[in-house]
């Protein structure tokens, strides 16, 4: 007798969370979806129809069940992420974007939107995927965004995923010393830079054994690279050009401490909808 997708789905699920996953029956979902080429909405009225699984996809679906039981991200077993209304190829290699950035970009929009330019100029610095930078060009189209990244391998998923976006432009290089021909020109820098310490190892098996080494990893109080970006966006942002800075929940004092050094007005941290510190905000003066 076929196996309904109810019960398989039950089975994945049961079997993802013994494995410890932290969100069971949503990955179940996807994976299932994925295999059968189904949205997660598509799959649920599958399931509630009582549809058999494919005898030729079952194999499939279990070789990824027992990947993603082994704690490989869900994102590199189906090969994308979302982000915000965007859907990015993902995979080894690049840092797979979280939720909670999501409304962090949020800044960086509402300034671009807000600002009285016909073309106002974005950069996000180490853009990983390039979720950043595409939700700033696909949302503010008018707005014309740069994005840098240093590893070639993540540079590569970028361009995938940038492909045929006319107002957005990516390089291949280092945030200390790309765009010198935006010098004193940019509205908004961004970044969701590495920023845990060396010594605080992460805990889930997905980030620590998946997620590039650089993109994790900011120095030994996680700031390393945030003292850089400090320092470029001044020389980058016009006069009252925003800075928005991704960084640790516990992060937000130290980071305010040094931007105030640095000579950055109207510093504000904010919380993610977690309430947790996620963003801090800065005006160049």
């Amino acid at each position: 007798m076929p196996v309904t997708l109810a019960a398989r789905l039950r089975a994945i699920a049961q079997q993802l969370a013994e494995a410890g996953v932290p969100d069971p029956l949503v990955d179940a979902e996807l994976l299932l979806g994925h295999v059968l080429g189904l949205r997660r909405g598509e799959l649920q009225a599958a399931v509630i129809r009582g549809d058999a699984l494919p005898d030729a996809d079952a194999g499939r679906l279990d070789a990824l069940v027992a990947r993603r039981a082994a704690r490989e991200p869900l994102q590199h077993l189906t090969g994308v992420a979302a982000f915000r209304h965007l859907e990015l190829a993902v995979g080894p290699g690049v840092f797979v974007p979280r939720p909670e950035t999501e409304t962090v970009v949020q800044f960086a929009i509402d300034a671009l939107m807000e600002n009285p330019s016909p073309a106002p100029i974005a950069i996000d610095l180490g853009t990983g995927s390039g979720a950043i930078a595409l939700a700033m060009a696909t949302e503010v189209p008018h707005a014309r965004v740069h994005a840098v990244e240093r590893s070639p391998q993540a540079h590569a998923w970028a361009a995938r995923n940038i492909a045929d976006v006319p107002n957005l432009a990516l390089v291949l290089g280092d945030l200390a010393t790309a765009f010198d021909e935006l010098r004193g020109l940019v509205d908004v820098v961004i970044s969701n830079p590495p920023y845990v310490p060396d010594d605080a190892v992460p805990r889930d098996p997905e980030v620590r054994l998946h997620d590039p080494e650089q993109a994790l990893y900011g120095g030994p109080d996680g700031l390393d690279v945030v003292r850089v970006i400090s320092r470029r966006a001044q020389d980058l942002l016009r006069p009252g050009g925003l800075l928005v800075l991704e960084h640790g929940e516990q992060q937000g004092p130290p980071i305010r401490e040094l931007l105030q050094e640095d000579g950055w007005r109207a510093v504000a941290t904010h919380e993610d909808l977690t309430r947790r510190d996620r963003a801090t905000t800065a005006l160049r003066g």
